[in-house]
């Protein structure tokens, strides 16, 4: 009886030791703690999670619905930022309220610069990567975390303001061999003529001069021009699936300019939840606000999943499964 006990401690001892081996192995020497293993979902499991969450999400959108009502009563009625006691912002109609069926995490620098993703334990482990970020402005630390832990990834890059990325990849040799910068802007249209400055190209033509039929990580902070660009990707496909794993993006409602109205920006946002996108996470700006003091809350950062299409979020299979049809 004590030779099977000792026998089955050292079974556990050596069991053990394995998962420490293969969890320690994993670890990226850039990083301060290993990265987990994905979580092992079937597809019945995460299709059957994701549909929870869209049933949920509709329910928030009847929510939406009659906060309109209550302040509008119509979309074109509602002031993005009340001046006269009304309590919410254009903000509270727009909740992030769709959980990611994975890990969530913020990457990249602690305050401004760094971004939530949804599910990176899956996208380090992918054959091949591809990142694209539009809008570098010296600082990426977010791209480069990234690069790290996922070092099957490729950047495309560009920012018109600047002439390459941020030290945090244009210092590191073995990220920066991996990146590719483009003094290029982000535009709902193509416009790089000799006499264009800047030259300018939609997402859809970048996509097919780099090769590439699907992005994982698609980060945008353009100030104010998300909304014509990211539209014109999404009316390029004509109600296809997107080809993206997940989109962070910074949207900007500025008081002088067109977008400085809730109508507008709800008809945006209601395209980008037609074509699947769902938002997971959302953090106001609030370096911009407390810079400008007496600013309103007009920057906010949002993540959002991609429940259309074909992609490691979505499926434990890619290619066979879209919860939005």
């Amino acid at each position: 009886m004590l030779a099977v006990r000792n026998s089955r401690f050292t079974l556990c001892i050596l069991v053990l030791v394995f998962i420490s081996f293969l969890f320690f192995a994993r670890s990226d020497r850039h990083l301060s703690l290993p990265l987990p293993l994905p979580l092992p979902f079937s597809d019945s499991a995460l299709r059957e999670k994701l549909m929870v969450e869209e049933f949920h999400y509709n329910r928030m959108l009847e929510g939406r619905a009659k906060l309109i009502e209550k302040w509008g009563p119509t979309p074109s009625k509602v002031d993005p930022f009340p001046s006269h006691g009304e309590f919410y912002t254009i903000w509270d109609f727009f909740l992030p309220s769709f959980n990611c069926p994975h890990r969530v995490e913020r990457v990249g620098v602690m305050g401004d610069g760094g971004k939530w993703v949804c599910g990176l334990e899956r996208i380090i482990h992918k054959r091949k990567c591809v990142m694209y970020s539009f809008g570098i402005n010296g600082e990426s630390s977010f791209e480069a975390d990234i690069m790290k832990a996922a070092r099957s990834c490729e950047l495309y890059g560009y920012d018109f303001s600047v002439n390459s990325f941020g030290p945090e990849i244009d210092e590191d040799p073995e990220l920066e061999q991996r990146s590719h910068f483009f003094p290029y802007a982000l535009g709902p249209k193509d416009a790089h003529s000799p006499v264009d400055d800047p030259k300018m190209y939609t997402l859809r033509t970048l996509m097919d001069r780099n090769g590439h039929d699907f992005i994982d990580i698609l980060k945008i902070d353009i100030e104010g021009n998300e909304y014509d660009s990211f539209e014109a990707f999404i009316d390029s496909f004509g109600g296809e699936p997107l080809p993206i794993g997940q989109l962070q993006i910074e949207i900007h409602v500025f008081k002088d300019q067109p977008w400085n109205d809730f109508a507008k920006v709800l008809k945006w946002w209601e395209k980008l939840e037609a074509a699947g996108l769902r938002p997971f996470f959302s953090e106001s700006n609030l370096v911009y606000t407390n810079l400008i003091r007496g600013a309103r809350p007009e920057l906010i950062e949002y993540s959002f999943i991609n429940i259309r299409g074909n992609h490691e979020l979505i499926s434990s299979h890619p290619r066979r499964y879209s919860v939005v049809h």
